[in-house]
Protein backbone atom coordinates (compact mmCIF):
# COMPACT_ATOMS: atom_id res chain seq x y z
CA UNK A 1 0.00 0.00 0.00
CA UNK A 2 2.84 2.61 -0.39
CA UNK A 3 0.88 4.03 -3.25
CA UNK A 4 -1.69 4.90 -0.30
CA UNK A 5 1.27 6.50 1.81
CA UNK A 6 2.75 8.78 -0.97
CA UNK A 7 -0.84 10.36 -1.10
CA UNK A 8 -1.18 13.10 1.00
CA UNK A 9 -4.06 15.05 0.51
CA UNK A 10 -6.03 14.75 3.83
CA UNK A 11 -9.54 14.70 1.85
CA UNK A 12 -9.83 10.89 2.18
CA UNK A 13 -9.86 10.34 -1.76
CA UNK A 14 -9.24 6.64 -1.20
CA UNK A 15 -6.70 4.80 -3.60
CA UNK A 16 -6.09 6.78 -6.95
CA UNK A 17 -7.69 5.98 -9.81
CA UNK A 18 -10.42 3.68 -7.98
CA UNK A 19 -13.10 5.88 -8.08
CA UNK A 20 -13.17 6.46 -12.09
CA UNK A 21 -16.67 6.77 -13.16
CA UNK A 22 -17.75 5.76 -16.76
CA UNK A 23 -18.13 9.68 -19.12
CA UNK A 24 -21.07 9.50 -21.32
CA UNK A 25 -20.85 12.42 -23.83
CA UNK A 26 -24.08 14.29 -24.70
CA UNK A 27 -24.22 16.65 -27.33
CA UNK A 28 -25.61 19.87 -26.27
CA UNK A 29 -27.16 21.73 -29.03
CA UNK A 30 -25.24 24.81 -30.74
CA UNK A 31 -27.04 27.66 -28.69
CA UNK A 32 -25.82 25.95 -25.60
CA UNK A 33 -23.01 25.38 -26.56
CA UNK A 34 -21.92 29.05 -27.41
CA UNK A 35 -22.92 29.88 -23.85
CA UNK A 36 -21.15 27.75 -21.90
CA UNK A 37 -18.34 28.52 -19.90
CA UNK A 38 -15.35 26.43 -21.26
CA UNK A 39 -12.81 28.19 -19.14
CA UNK A 40 -10.70 29.37 -22.02
CA UNK A 41 -8.94 32.39 -21.68
CA UNK A 42 -7.40 35.68 -23.93
CA UNK A 43 -3.81 35.90 -22.41
CA UNK A 44 -1.70 38.78 -24.18
CA UNK A 45 -4.56 39.03 -26.78
CA UNK A 46 -4.27 35.37 -27.55
CA UNK A 47 -8.24 33.28 -26.90
CA UNK A 48 -6.43 29.66 -25.71
CA UNK A 49 -7.12 27.04 -23.10
CA UNK A 50 -4.41 28.72 -20.53
CA UNK A 51 -0.95 29.52 -19.89
CA UNK A 52 1.46 26.90 -19.17
CA UNK A 53 4.33 28.46 -17.03
CA UNK A 54 7.86 26.27 -17.46
CA UNK A 55 9.94 27.30 -14.06
CA UNK A 56 13.37 26.65 -13.36
CA UNK A 57 14.87 27.25 -9.95
CA UNK A 58 18.51 27.82 -9.64
CA UNK A 59 20.72 27.54 -6.50
CA UNK A 60 17.82 27.25 -4.68
CA UNK A 61 16.98 25.91 -0.95
CA UNK A 62 14.58 23.49 1.12
CA UNK A 63 14.06 21.80 -1.92
CA UNK A 64 14.44 18.64 0.17
CA UNK A 65 11.46 19.38 2.58
CA UNK A 66 9.03 17.44 1.44
CA UNK A 67 6.59 19.35 3.96
CA UNK A 68 7.49 22.72 2.59
CA UNK A 69 6.80 22.19 -0.49
CA UNK A 70 3.51 21.10 0.31
CA UNK A 71 2.74 24.17 2.05
CA UNK A 72 3.87 26.04 -0.84
CA UNK A 73 2.01 24.52 -3.00
CA UNK A 74 -1.07 25.09 -1.25
CA UNK A 75 -0.03 28.56 -1.02
CA UNK A 76 0.70 28.87 -5.14
CA UNK A 77 -2.91 27.54 -5.06
CA UNK A 78 -4.41 30.33 -2.90
CA UNK A 79 -2.38 32.97 -4.65
CA UNK A 80 -3.47 32.20 -7.86
CA UNK A 81 -7.00 31.43 -7.08
CA UNK A 82 -7.44 28.21 -8.16
CA UNK A 83 -9.24 25.25 -6.77
CA UNK A 84 -7.21 22.51 -5.20
CA UNK A 85 -8.12 18.27 -5.45
CA UNK A 86 -5.59 17.38 -4.34
CA UNK A 87 -1.55 16.84 -3.83
CA UNK A 88 0.66 13.68 -4.68
CA UNK A 89 4.05 14.33 -3.48
CA UNK A 90 7.23 11.57 -2.98
CA UNK A 91 10.02 12.17 -1.05
CA UNK A 92 13.43 10.54 -2.94
CA UNK A 93 16.06 8.71 -1.09
CA UNK A 94 19.18 9.38 -0.56
CA UNK A 95 19.25 12.58 -1.97
CA UNK A 96 16.09 14.15 -0.80
CA UNK A 97 14.70 14.79 -4.19
CA UNK A 98 10.95 15.39 -4.05
CA UNK A 99 8.66 14.58 -7.29
CA UNK A 100 4.69 15.57 -7.29
CA UNK A 101 1.78 17.66 -8.77
CA UNK A 102 -0.98 19.35 -6.99
CA UNK A 103 -4.13 18.63 -9.09
CA UNK A 104 -6.47 21.30 -9.68
CA UNK A 105 -9.93 21.80 -10.64
CA UNK A 106 -7.41 24.25 -13.50
CA UNK A 107 -4.93 22.20 -14.24
CA UNK A 108 -1.61 21.49 -12.33
CA UNK A 109 1.25 22.51 -10.50
CA UNK A 110 4.20 19.72 -10.61
CA UNK A 111 7.75 19.99 -9.09
CA UNK A 112 10.47 17.80 -9.66
CA UNK A 113 13.54 18.72 -6.97
CA UNK A 114 16.99 18.05 -7.09
CA UNK A 115 18.32 19.58 -3.86
CA UNK A 116 22.05 18.49 -4.38
CA UNK A 117 22.33 20.70 -7.25
CA UNK A 118 19.77 23.58 -5.90
CA UNK A 119 18.13 22.78 -8.69
CA UNK A 120 14.01 22.59 -9.16
CA UNK A 121 11.91 22.25 -12.11
CA UNK A 122 8.13 23.17 -12.10
CA UNK A 123 5.24 23.36 -14.72
CA UNK A 124 2.46 25.51 -13.73
CA UNK A 125 -0.60 25.24 -15.92
CA UNK A 126 -4.04 27.03 -15.62
CA UNK A 127 -7.12 27.29 -17.68
CA UNK A 128 -10.27 29.94 -16.52
CA UNK A 129 -9.68 32.60 -14.02
CA UNK A 130 -6.84 31.53 -12.05
CA UNK A 131 -3.39 33.23 -12.72
CA UNK A 132 -0.51 31.15 -13.03
CA UNK A 133 1.60 34.38 -12.83
CA UNK A 134 0.61 34.20 -8.91
CA UNK A 135 2.92 31.64 -8.30
CA UNK A 136 6.39 33.23 -9.24
CA UNK A 137 6.15 35.54 -5.84
CA UNK A 138 5.45 32.47 -4.13
CA UNK A 139 7.96 30.38 -5.25
CA UNK A 140 10.75 33.45 -5.05
CA UNK A 141 9.99 33.50 -1.33
CA UNK A 142 9.79 29.88 -0.26
CA UNK A 143 12.73 28.60 -2.15
CA UNK A 144 15.12 31.61 -2.13
CA UNK A 145 16.77 30.84 -5.41
CA UNK A 146 19.48 33.15 -7.27
CA UNK A 147 18.24 32.56 -10.10
CA UNK A 148 14.69 31.92 -11.91
CA UNK A 149 14.07 31.38 -15.38
CA UNK A 150 10.20 31.40 -16.28
CA UNK A 151 8.99 30.25 -20.28
CA UNK A 152 5.73 30.57 -20.91
CA UNK A 153 3.29 28.27 -23.66
CA UNK A 154 0.10 29.29 -24.24
CA UNK A 155 -2.35 25.66 -24.93
CA UNK A 156 -4.71 25.24 -26.91
CA UNK A 157 -4.38 28.32 -29.34
CA UNK A 158 -6.87 27.69 -32.02
CA UNK A 159 -8.96 25.11 -30.29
Amino acid sequence: MQQNALLRSGKGLGTPGTTRKKEVAIAAPAAMAEERDDHFVVRNGVRCAGAHLIVDLYKASRLDDIDHIEATLRRCVDAAGATLLHIHLHHFEPNGGVSGVAVLAESHISIHSWPENGYAALDIFMCGKANPDACIPVLRKAFSPKKIAVGEHLRGQGA
